[in-house]
């Protein structure tokens, strides 16, 4: 029996729960919340507002309560206040006009155990400040000026091309680790200087602490951690099996950064971990530089999670479109290959040629809605916010999802309609409110990274392969899977069909 069914169906849990909350309660005794927090929904002693949460969807619970309480709303997450911005133009007032207010980051006690608090995911002030220009710097060098980001998406392409190429026209097939072990492949590249055979014991050790993390993070086992996380860190159980994975494949990029610390250029860093400790070596100044090697981990933590899981759930919710939708894949094709043809790989140079496949993209992202509430923030300081006093500290949950379906910004929001990102014209249409990697000064730092994968993965698989469910399109099931962190693509198979070239 899985640890969380043991802990669901064991009344000593509850009791235990109610322990610990009473603890806390007493813990905090005398620190009561200053200011003018917004209303919100009653909370009950203890537990706060959590009785009233479908704890697989909580924000499905946030957008209920923006409809009765408004822009600005506080929940309480047992004895902890949070206070939650709906809409568009609250989520930018706050974010944007008042960016340095809210631009702390409130993090899961999973995320903390596994950072340490170091990296540019889970820091804030000075140190989140520095370690993002230097994130965003590099990425942009991607390698010090050798081979561009394109080009290795391109190069991950071609394989991926390949892999299905060895597929026959009946294999049913879960696209999901193909589509996975590419993208992890392109930040191997950044981060290594190189990218991995699949069946290489170090790319394995990645992968999977990857696919732990998010696994654990996504399920109830999770929820639980981030709400007793004492607790259940002296519980063994499937977490702790994700930890020490996690625990070995940061083992093995200390290795890799001690072996370049012998033979490595500071002048001539040749990836991300060598332009890293290049900069601890030439810039004392530089945050935590006593624990060059927790912020290295970390930071390149943040790269393999942050920018595989989430881009690869985007390709896979992408191709499960394609297949509900065998129209909207046929005219994808049709631009494509009007405008790249079957001589040569696509180019990112080609996306201002192609606007409806640019057009399909931007809506999968929208109606897949990949992270409602963003990573929680909190407030630097004590913060005035639409008449409201929020205290410093405050943790605060951008509320995504309600920009991304506002029937004001976006016509017919629950449906899947690239019209959504095109003019009359045929031409395409930006929408400010398009959030899916957030907004202000938290907003996803590997934007630019995932935006390349996306168009290339995409146009080069469509390129080459038709999509087909293997039950008829009408049939496929689009409801994206809920879970205490975002949303994911339903699990599916499919068949991947070569295309006759004419």
């Amino acid at each position: 029996m899985d640890l969380l069914q043991m802990i669901q169906s064991n009344f000593v849990s509850v009791v235990l729960a109610i322990v610990v909350l009473c603890i806390l309660r007493l813990k905090n005794r005398g620190k009561q919340t200053s200011g003018r927090l917004p209303p919100g929904p009653p909370p009950v002693p203890l537990l706060g507002n959590l009785l009233q949460m479908d704890m697989k969807a909580p924000y499905k619970f946030y957008v209920e309560m923006s409809k009765q309480y408004g822009s600005v709303f506080t929940v309480w997450l047992g004895p902890t206040p949070v206070v939650v911005i709906s809409g568009y133009q609250a989520l930018r007032e706050a974010l944007v006009n008042q960016g340095d207010e809210f631009s702390g980051r409130a993090t899961y006690p999973i995320i903390m155990r596994i950072t340490k608090g170091f990296g540019v995911l889970v820091a804030s002030g000075h140190r989140w400040k520095v370690m993002r220009r230097f994130t965003l710097s590099t990425l942009k060098n991607f390698g010090m000026g050798r081979r561009s980001i394109e080009e290795r998406v391109q190069e991950e392409a071609k394989c991926l091309v390949q892999s299905f190429s060895l597929l026959g026209e009946l294999t049913k097939i879960n696209p999901k680790d193909h589509l996975c072990y590419s993208v992890a492949n392109v930040i191997c590249s950044i981060v290594f200087g190189h990218r991995y055979e699949l069946d290489d014991p170090n790319f394995t050790l990645i992968y999977k602490a990857v696919d732990d993390y998010f696994n654990i993070l996504n399920r109830r086992i999770g929820v639980m951690y981030n709400t007793f996380p004492k607790i259940m860190g002296c519980i063994p159980g499937s977490h702790q099996d994700m930890f020490r994975t996690l625990d070995q494949a940061r083992q093995y990029v200390q290795a890799e950064a001690d072996k370049r610390l012998k033979t490595m250029d500071p002048s001539d860093p040749q990836d991300f971990i060598e332009a890293f400790l290049a900069e601890i070596l030439k810039n004392k100044d530089f945050p935590d530089s006593e624990f060059h090697y927790e912020n290295l981990l970390s930071n390149t933590w943040n790269l393999f999670s942050a920018g595989t899981e989430t881009t690869s759930s985007t390709l896979r919710h992408c191709f499960l479109m394609m297949m509900k939708f065998p129209h909207i894949q046929e005219r994808v094709q049709k631009e494509i290959d009007e405008v790249v043809g079957s001589s040569r790989i696509p180019r990112m140079d080609d996306r201002s040629k192609m606007p409806y496949t640019d057009a399909v993209i931007h809506e999968v992202q929208r109606f897949m809605d990949l992270t409602p509430t963003s990573v929680p923030h909190k407030v630097m300081r004590d913060t005035e916010f639409h008449n409201y006093l929020i205290p410093e500290g405050t943790m605060v949950l951008p509320l995504l999802s309600s920009a991304l379906s506002d029937p004001e910004l976006f016509k017919n929001p629950q449906e899947f309609d690239p019209e959504n990102f095109l003019n009359k014209d045929g031409s395409f249409k930006n929408n400010d409110a398009f959030l899916a990697f957030g907004i202000g000064k938290r907003v996803c730092p590997g934007e630019g990274l995932a935006r390349v994968e996306l168009f290339l993965f995409f146009t080069s698989l469509l390129q080459r392969f038709t999509f087909e469910g293997t039950v008829p399109s009408e049939e496929i099931d689009i409801t994206s899977k809920c879970t205490s962190f975002g949303r994911q693509p339903p699990i599916y198979e499919c068949f991947i069909k070569p295309r006759r070239e004419e």
